[in-house]
């Protein structure tokens, strides 16, 4: 890169040509102008690229865990169904033991109530 800087400037010395050396210190700025701008450009297109790829994976992750939350919630139902079932047979296997029960749980509520 230097030595396309210098080049020009050593020729126009011999010239003695003031002016030739402005207009290619002058090509050369709108020269990295444009590549800036053409960088900039890219950069635009990359980052965008990558922000819906990145947009693309949390909805990915987010209908997942949707659906993982879904079967959980069916599994907590139905456990609580079973144990709904099995309570109430358990009562209707013995009724005594479950009054009993039932009594002692609420002695000890009151026990550690008084305290």
């Amino acid at each position: 890169m230097a030595s396309s800087l210098l080049h020009p400037l050593r020729s126009n010395r011999r010239n003695g040509a003031l002016a030739d050396i402005e207009s290619t210190v002058e090509d050369q700025i709108e020269t990295l102008r444009e590549e800036i701008a053409a960088l900039t450009k890219i950069a635009g297109k990359q980052s965008r690229k990558q922000g819906d790829k990145v947009r693309a994976q949390a909805l990915a992750g987010y209908d997942d865990l949707i659906a993982r939350s879904e079967d959980l919630l069916t599994e907590l139902q139905n456990g609580y169904l079973r144990g709904t079932k099995e309570v109430r047979n358990t009562v209707r296997k013995h009724p005594i033991a479950t009054v009993g029960a039932a009594a002692a749980f609420g002695l000890v509520l009151a026990l550690l109530a008084r305290r």
